[in-house]
């Protein structure tokens, strides 16, 4: 289906033109013709498949007509990330317009998001910590609101926010199209979806199975190889942008430091990152000034890069929806990708779920020339940590000035 078959207001034309669409996809066809005829929706999509635009375009549809310069839709997103990825499109589609928008989240000082408020803007696209307190300060107007997205509705669940979603629910019109998107449905994201929306219309696009476009592979190794073998994997894999997952904030930047001093340029992001350290590593890693991110599960969801050519598991996530949403950052828009997941005897029983769900045995893989029977290092004798030997994960993080970008040239060229 064309995007002009939607028959979208021609002034959108432009902004979709910049945005390169021209089929739409399959939860945009599904999605579009419903928001614009103002049904509430419950959307569940594989990511990647162009959702952020599926809720956009109809917001902007429905607000070229009517009042400006006051907010008339608010999208809850939780992470400051996916707000101002969605901001970006919102920019993007809205070229051929004069309707702003602006984004509301915590990290940062909020005298710029108030001021943007004081403007005026129609579209807010918000955390909800923060769109609470300046609600209860009186800086953000919700008696307008005519549209209300609620976006990765399980993520925000899993982050603890549904009792402030609850709270912003109340705090809206109770006339109002309502749109909330998951990936999955606890039981306390279905209660919320009962008491936010009216008669909607359920959209399907099966999030149950990762995307087609992905191969996957598991590297089996002893823990302690682990490192020596994503290096050896990243040398010797012909790869575009990498992004490489750990379990823990510590991990993340140990990992990132292990990859700087193999010679390649790298950046991190997780929760210990300042917001401005984050959206830095951000813009250096989409622009190709860094090649590889290190990334908690932070950035698992809603981040839309293209270009992302290998996810990389450094630690198995603890789930199999953990590790479908890891591995959509690569294979998007129709592009291939490659996940490779190093996994070790204690992964058996998530790797037994991953292919029940995928119907069908994932790929063993070993590194010709690596040494697997490489020992462990001793450990220090009790109560001594022992000179040069390092410690375990469960150290103290390196102080917040460490916490930086790692970005000199390779030591090392990979093969190509």
């Amino acid at each position: 289906m064309n995007f002009d078959q939607f028959q979208l207001d021609p002034r959108l034309m432009q902004g979709i033109k910049k945005a390169g669409y021209d089929i739409a996809t399959p939860i945009q066809e599904a999605a579009i013709p419903a928001a614009l005829r103002g049904r509430d929706i419950i959307g569940t999509a594989q990511t990647g498949t162009g959702k952020t635009a599926a809720f956009v375009l109809p917001i902007l549809n429905q607000l070229l007509q009517g009042q400006r310069n006051v907010a008339r839709a608010l999208i809850v997103t939780p992470t400051r990330e996916l707000a101002e990825q969605i901001n970006d499109v919102i920019k993007t589609l809205s070229a051929g317009t004069r309707l702003k928008s602006a984004t509301i989240y915590g990290g940062v000082g909020a005298n710029p998001q108030i001021q943007a408020l004081r403007n005026g803007v129609e579209i807010l696209v918000a955390c909800p910590g923060r769109l609470l307190d300046l609600i209860q300060q009186g800086h953000a107007k919700m008696n307008h609101i005519e549209i209300l997205v609620l976006d990765e509705a399980d993520r925000m669940f899993d982050m603890g926010f549904l009792p402030d979603v609850r709270r912003i629910v109340k705090a809206v019109p109770e006339k109002r199209q309502t749109m909330l998107f998951s990936a999955t449905f606890p039981p306390d994201v279905e209660l919320l979806a009962k008491q936010a929306l009216k008669e909607p219309q359920k959209i399907a696009m099966g999030i149950s199975r990762p995307a087609y476009t992905v191969t996957h592979a598991l590297y089996p190794v002893p823990p302690h190889l682990k490192s020596g073998l994503l290096i050896e994997l990243l040398k010797r894999t012909d790869t575009n942008s990498v992004l490489v997952f750990t379990r823990t904030k510590y991990r993340a930047q140990k990992v990132a430091r292990q990859i700087y001093q193999a010679g390649f340029k790298v950046t991190s992001l997780h929760g210990d990152r300042s917001q401005g350290q984050r959206q830095s590593a951000l813009k250096g890693f989409k622009s190709g000034h860094h090649d590889i991110m290190v990334a908690t599960d932070i950035a698992a969801r809603g981040l839309d890069i293209e270009t992302i050519s290998h996810v990389i598991n450094y630690d198995m996530p603890d789930t199999a929806d953990a590790y479908i949403h890891r591995i959509g950052r690569t294979g998007r828009a129709q592009r291939t990708g490659d996940a490779f997941t190093l996994v070790t005897p204690e992964d058996n029983d998530m790797i037994r779920s991953l292919e029940r769900i995928m119907g069908q045995p994932l790929e063993r893989k070993t590194l010709e020339g690596f040494d697997y029977a490489r020992p462990a290092p001793p450990r220090p004798a009790s109560g001594s940590r022992g000179r040069g030997v390092p410690r375990s994960d469960s150290r103290r993080p390196p102080k917040p000035s460490t916490l930086t970008s790692f970005s000199k040239n390779r030591l090392a060229p990979r093969k190509k």
